[in-house]
């Protein structure tokens, strides 16, 4: 996967190349990673809302998902609060998780923040149990640095 993840990269960097919309740039990522990666059933976006400190969802392809995670809850809750990827290879084993696809059996979420604020998590799921390696991980960790830089806070 590194091979083809560096090259997911470059194609981020000059798919969003002039473009610092969140949500517009949410979508083609999440498009790019799902006609790349393999062995998954979810890719998408949960964006932050501080007002009522929790995750809304954002861009994605797949099944219908959940729609409202409070900060610190379920996988995608605890990346944020934590300020680090989870990487769980049996989702059904993280005690809190938050069963929005059955069909889900692990998960990576990737925190994105920028200049300290929050801005949401990059989630992936597959239905195969400890799909994602460490490797995997610190590629999507570069995937969501260089989409963070094409966001714009104004």
């Amino acid at each position: 996967m590194q091979n083809v993840t560096n090259l997911v990269n470059q194609q981020l960097d000059s798919l969003l190349e002039n473009e610092t919309d969140l949500i517009s740039n949410m979508a083609n990522a999440t498009a790019l990673l799902q006609v790349s990666l393999e062995d998954i059933n979810w890719v998408g976006f949960y964006r932050y809302v501080p007002a009522n400190d929790e995750l809304i969802l954002g861009p994605f392809q797949g099944n219908v998902a959940c729609m409202h995670i409070k900060n610190g809850d379920g996988v995608c809750g605890t990346a944020l609060k934590q300020k680090h990827s989870l990487r769980v290879a049996d989702v059904h084993q993280f005690a809190g998780h938050i069963a929005c696809d059955a069909n889900s059996n692990s998960e990576l979420v990737v925190p994105l923040f920028k200049d300290g604020k929050a801005l949401g998590v990059l989630d992936i799921d597959s239905p195969s149990l400890d799909r994602f390696s460490s490797e995997d991980e610190q590629v999507l960790n570069q995937f969501a640095d260089i989409f963070v830089k094409h966001v714009d806070l104004q």
